[in-house]
C-alpha cells in the first residue's frame, strides 16, 4: 500500500501544561482513529535552515515545516480524507504527498 507524508505547516507551542495535555490528547485521539494506517506518527520540527545553491538562509523558507507524519492509504484522495481530521487544522495546514518507493 502506498505511503503518504503529512507535512505540517503552522501551529503553535502550547502556552501551559494544561493546554499541552489537551493538544496531545487531540493528536492521540486522531492517531487512534487512523489505526494501523499510521506508519510513523512523526514529530514536531525544530528551527530550520534553507540550503540552496546560493547559500544558507536561517528563515526556514516561505512556509516552514512544523512537523510530519507518515501514513499508508490506498491513494492520494484517501490520504487527504485522513488529513481532514488532523488537529493541526485548528492552527495550520497539512500538506499531503506520496512517499515514492525507489
Amino acid at each position: 500500500m502506498p505511503k503518504y507524508i503529512f507535512a505540517y505547516h503552522g501551529g503553535k507551542m502550547p502556552e501551559t501544561p494544561e493546554e499541552g495535555q489537551k493538544v496531545m490528547a487531540a493528536w492521540g485521539a486522531w492517531f487512534e482513529s487512523l489505526g494501523s494506517a499510521v506508519v510513523d506518527p512523526g514529530n514536531p520540527a525544530g528551527m530550520s535552515k534553507t540550503v540552496s545553491g546560493s547559500g544558507v538562509a536561517d528563515n526556514g523558507g516561505s512556509n516552514p515545516i512544523s512537523g510530519y507524519s507518515l501514513v499508508s492509504a490506498d491513494n492520494l484522495d484517501a490520504a487527504v480524507e485522513m488529513a481532514k481530521g488532523c488537529p493541526m487544522l485548528d492552527h495550520g495546514t497539512v500538506e499531503v504527498a506520496e512517499a515514492i518507493e525507489m
